[in-house]
């Protein structure tokens, strides 16, 4: 692996620890997190699933759970970077 594509990888995971650290923040503070949908098909459903702490705790939970785990395991991607067998 060339050091231009580990260094690559290394920005857009740590891109990506940022993007769900921040969404996983926001949510915390507003007290509701946007939904993350997993069906390709139906991308209009996206940005109108919103999960509230106060209705929806369990779901709300699962979502802010998911994202953080994300952040996290980005975080780690971005310090170890792609190690390859030699």
């Amino acid at each position: 692996m060339t050091p231009a594509l580990d260094l690559g990888y290394r920005l857009v995971a740590l891109g990506a620890c940022v993007f769900c650290a921040r969404k996983t923040w926001y949510g915390y503070v507003e007290r509701k997190i946007l939904f993350v949908s997993d069906d390709w098909w139906d991308w209009s459903r996206w940005s109108r699933q919103v999960y509230d702490r106060d209705t929806m705790p369990i779901r709300y939970w699962m979502q802010m759970g998911g994202s953080a785990f994300g952040s996290v395991l980005c975080l780690v991607g971005a310090i170890v970077g792609w190690q390859q067998n030699s």
